[in-house]
């Protein structure tokens, strides 16, 4: 097996996730070839296309949200997902095991609040509640209340939440608009079911060919899956060693690698982006020591900037009606020239996200 070094490994990643090179793509092409885009933070996805794509809008994504061609629904890691609408019909029922999961065994919601209980009639209820409209959280937790009043509401409506293929409906991930989460389900709000022939195998082909070459461990750290080993066995795929670990990396065989030596610009992402969560093995972006200083809330909740490829810097934005402020807090010693190509890019950033408004960039140092 040959050999990648960690900056090959870099390079190759990139250059798949569209973040050496701009792409001429559709926001929809974009969101499928990540198969799906982590929307925890509602307007997240948009700065995601922003810096993969030439000359992407704002109102594409809010078009295809409006139309139903795209949604935000829970899937991978149990987190809410933007995904195209066949994308979420196809995979939602692969991602079960992991919701489930996150029903019965969850001490908040779950366990003992939801034991013994009819799960079933708890789903019809909720499917019920939602056929009247899309219903908050809140809401669903109001009509389930009086027909289960021994049991814990807001378990009863997360377990309606996880179960079913549930989706957010708009103006939730609108770019200008807002709201609380409203929830219906797929077969509701798209007017079909979840398809009842999944393929764990096209998962895991969609999943390398956006994020690897990558290793089991990888795929699963993604996903929220497990046992995905004996999928990875049965496929025709490509394989590579590790050259710091020595852990077995695989790959879609069509797939070339770019030359590791290629120049890499300056991209900011956004918070919770899955470039940085989609691997178990975080160092082809972030070194050890550099990753033991900050805490994962630090690194997702705020967004990140690549520099070389390598993540060394967070940054976030603040917005009035009249001016925008971009604050970047580097993780790493910066050069001049660092400061300056990440400055540049920065701008950028500022007039996507508030072209009418008054800018600054603000460097945060300690």
């Amino acid at each position: 097996m040959s050999k990648l070094s960690l900056q090959a490994l870099n390079r190759a990643t990139l250059h798949r996730q569209w973040l050496i090179e701009r792409h001429d793509a559709t926001a929809l092409e974009a969101i499928e070839h990540l198969v799906g885009m982590q929307a925890q933070s509602p307007l997240a996805p948009y700065v995601g296309l922003w810096t993969r794509l030439n000359d992407f809008e704002p109102g594409e994504l809010a078009k295809l949200i409006e139309n139903r061609e795209a949604v935000r629904g829970s899937m991978m890691r149990a987190t809410i997902h933007l995904m195209s609408s066949r994308d979420f019909l196809a995979f939602r029922p692969l991602i079960q095991p992991r919701l489930e999961r996150e029903v019965f065994q969850n001490m908040t919601y779950g366990r003992h609040r939801l034991e013994g209980l009819d799960i079933d009639a708890v789903l019809k209820a909720g499917i019920e509640r939602m056929t009247e409209a899309p219903a908050t959280a809140v809401q669903l937790r109001e009509h389930l209340a009086p027909l289960w009043p021994d049991r814990d509401p807001a378990a009863l409506a997360h377990a309606v939440r996880c179960l079913l293929p549930t989706i957010q409906t708009p103006p939730r991930g609108i770019w200008g608009k807002g709201g609380n989460p409203a929830m219906s389900t797929a077969e509701l709000w798209l007017g079909s079911p979840v398809t009842d022939q999944p393929s764990a195998d096209d998962l895991v082909r969609r999943y390398l060919a956006a994020y690897g070459p990558a290793s089991v461990a990888d795929a699963q750290n993604w996903s929220g899956l497990t046992r995905l080993s004996e999928v990875f066995d049965r496929l025709d795929l490509r394989t590579y060693t590790d050259a710091e670990s020595g852990r077995t990396l695989y790959d879609l065989p069509e797939i070339t690698l770019p030359d590791e030596a290629i120049d890499v610009p300056v991209r900011f992402l956004p918070e919770y982006d899955n470039l940085l969560l989609s691997h178990a093995d975080r160092t082809r972006w972030i070194d050890a020591p550099t990753r033991q200083r900050l805490t994962l809330h630090d690194l997702l909740t705020q967004g990140t900037t690549l520099h070389n490829g390598r993540l060394t810097a967070l940054w976030k934005l603040t917005k009035t009606k009249t001016r925008a402020t971009l604050e970047i807090q580097p993780i790493t010693k910066l050069s001049p020239e660092a400061w300056q190509s990440i400055e540049s890019e920065a701008q950028k950033l500022l007039t996507f996200s508030a072209p009418d408004a008054t800018s600054e960039i603000k460097r945060i140092t300690a």
